[in-house]
This record gives structure tokens, sequence and C-alpha cells, in this order.
């Protein structure tokens, strides 16, 4: 359990447009568009986003010292200053009809091997806007459906990521192509459709793809919710309880999102979500193999208080195996943002405790996968 301060800083920089931007792994499909293209040379654009902790560790409980994926590093007491995030994006408008991305990320949760910041691609995709009617197509690397929307409405990265990312329910990028639009000219109803390798570092080939659909409903500019669904093929898994048998292995995953504004005054979101990988996880006890369910939920408020000061606070609950019920996790955000016109500070507290459930006989149960406090 922890307390650590936070403050995010956010810059932003304009550059003058740049006449040609051509991402290597698009450049026989940019090349052809620039020839036949016309029209004025492409507007191009810089801009940065970089946000950092000073953290204390008020409590820690001694037994995450073993995990590999908490959010907060360290033991009692142990204090320190860390960059979270650091962006540098260029958005080029190559001609009418088609745009691209290419973004760059530093953070020291990504270092290399001697122990620098490491530096990863973030972004790196074309979108054909207006394909048909109303509707863009995205090849590339490139943010997932899966809460996208949920991310840019919660706007406080700085603090800490939403749920579904924070557990790693699917990463933050993917490679593939995506299909987004509206489904109604007025916009009250939209879709976004991806397939996606489920992998943006894996360069080994496989026939396995994940497969989202995601709607959007925004029925006016204050209420807004998303409706989620994917599901990540995978290999067969050998069942252990029946010689030379393979079973599906495959996840399914469901997310609800509902957002709220009234701008300059307040702001609720909430979103769940139930994730099940068949034949994921073995009963104690049990001759057959069972689905490994993770369940979460969060839920979020923002109040603007005197001269743009704004309250923000947020619950998060999550299950690791809702069926075995071994280990389930809450935590608490609260802090308070002191905005500038292009920084953001944010002192904050947060504690995450984690509950270990025990059977009948008072036995303290375990989960088969790590957790991330």
């Amino acid at each position: 359990m922890g307390f650590p301060t936070t403050a995010g800083i956010i810059f932003q920089r304009k550059e003058r447009p740049v006449r040609q931007f051509t991402l290597a792994v698009l450049l026989s499909c940019v090349g052809t568009l620039l020839a036949q293209e016309k029209s004025a040379a492409p507007a191009g654009k810089f801009s940065g986003l970089m946000f950092g902790d000073y953290y204390y560790n008020v409590q820690r409980d001694p037994n995450l010292g073993s995990q590999s994926n908490v959010a907060t590093p360290g033991t009692t007491a142990v204090q320190g200053f860390q960059f979270r995030r650091i962006y540098l994006t260029y958005d080029n408008d190559i001609a009418e009809q088609f745009a691209s991305r290419f973004r760059i990320e530093a953070e020291q949760g990504v270092n290399i091997s001697n122990g620098k910041i490491g530096v990863v691609v973030r972004d790196a995709y074309l979108r054909w806007k207006n394909i048909f009617a109303g509707s863009d197509l995205i090849f590339g690397i490139q943010p997932p459906p899966t809460y996208d929307i949920s991310d840019a409405f919660w706007g406080y990265r700085s603090l800490e990521k939403t749920l579904m990312d924070l557990r790693g329910i699917y990463a933050p990028r993917d490679i593939g192509v995506s299909l987004k639009g509206k489904l109604v000219p007025s916009g009250i109803l939209n879709y976004w459709l991806m397939i996606g390798k489920n992998s943006v570092s894996s360069s080994v080939p496989s026939k396995y793809n994940r497969y989202s659909i995601h709607l959007h409903i925004r029925p006016s500019s204050n209420l807004l919710a998303t409706i989620y669904a994917d599901y990540n093929d995978r290999a067969n898994r050998t069942d252990p309880f029946a010689v030379g048998a393979k079973v599906a292995n495959g996840t399914t995953t469901f997310a609800l999102f509902v957002g709220y504004t009234q701008p300059d005054l307040f702001s609720l979101g909430g979103e769940g979500f139930s994730s099940s990988t068949a034949s994921g996880y073995t009963s104690p006890g049990a001759r057959s193999l069972s689905a490994l369910t993770s369940f979460g939920f969060s839920g979020w408020a923002s109040l603007n208080l005197v001269s743009s000061v704004t309250a923000v606070g947020r619950f998060d609950y999550f299950d690791l195996n809702s069926n075995a019920h071994a280990r389930a996790t809450h935590g608490t955000i609260l802090s308070v943002e002191f905005p500038g016109s292009r920084t953001r500070m944010s002192p904050s507290s947060r504690i995450f405790c984690t509950k270990h459930m025990r059977n009948r006989r008072g036995e303290q149960l375990s989960t088969p996968v790590s957790q991330r406090e």
C-alpha cells in the first residue's frame, strides 16, 4: 500500500509546417499518394507531452517486492523522481483524404540493458479519411478501441491509467487495421472495428489475431457511453486431464463505459469489464479445466473549485480470478489539480489494498497470475 505524491507536467510545441514526411513502413503507399496528389504541400505539426512524479511510499506491503509490475516501485519510505511519459509526435496531412502520425515515447519503465531510458515507437499509422461517407480506415501501429474514449474522458493520465490499461487487459497500442465512423449522420451512434495482432513488439508471424468491436453512443454533448467486446484468438492448449487432447484457450472481453459532464463544473465517469480465458484455470481438486475470468470496475468524479482548481477522486476494484476469489484489489486515488496555460501540477495520494481470500478451512487461497498494485 503506498501514498505517492504526484506532479504532472504537460507541454506542447508547434513548429512550422514540414514539406514532406514519410513513414518507412508505408513508403510505397505514401509515395504513390504524393505522386498522384496535386494539392498544396502537406501540412505538418510537431507536439509534445511530458509528465513525471515525485513519490514517497508512506506504507508498503512487503510481499509486493516479489511483483514485477507494481504501479509505484519500492518499499516503505522509498522516495524518488520518475518520468512516466515523454511523447514526441509528428502529425502530417499528406493529402485531402490522407493523414499520418508518427509518435515516439520515452519512459523510465522501458529501460534498455544499460539502465538508460528506453524509446519506443508509440504510433505509426496512415489514416484514409472518408474511405466511404463518414468512415475512416487506419492502418499501422495505433490505439485499440478498448479504452481510448474512456481514457480521454478520464483526462488524468498523469495520475493513473484507466482500469483496463492499468490491469493489462489490452495493451495501449496494437498493429493492425481499423475502420471507424458514424452509423448515423448526427453522430449519436458511432462504431469502431479493428483486427490487430495483439502485439506490437513481436515479429513472429502468427495466424492468430484479436478482433474488436466498439459502439460509441452520444445522445447529447454532456452524456456518452461505449459498449465494447473483443475476442483474442490463441492456439489451443494441452488438456492435462486428457492424454493427447487439446482445448480452446481464447479470451473474450466485454466492457461498458458511461460518462457525464457539465463543462467547467463537474464530471462523472465509470467503467466495468469482464475478461474470460477458456480453459485458463484449474480449481483445487478439480479434474477438468475451467475458465479464468477477471472482473473490474472503476468510478471517478472531478469537481471544479475556485480559479479552475479541480478536485479529483477515483475508486477501482479488480478481481484477477473471480472464479477462485483468491485475490481482489481495491484502490482509491485523491488529487487536487492546479492547471496552467500549458502545464499542470497535481499533488495526490493513492491507496491500493489487496485482500487475500480464504476457503472454508481458513486456508489462504492463491492466485495463478501475478497481480499489479
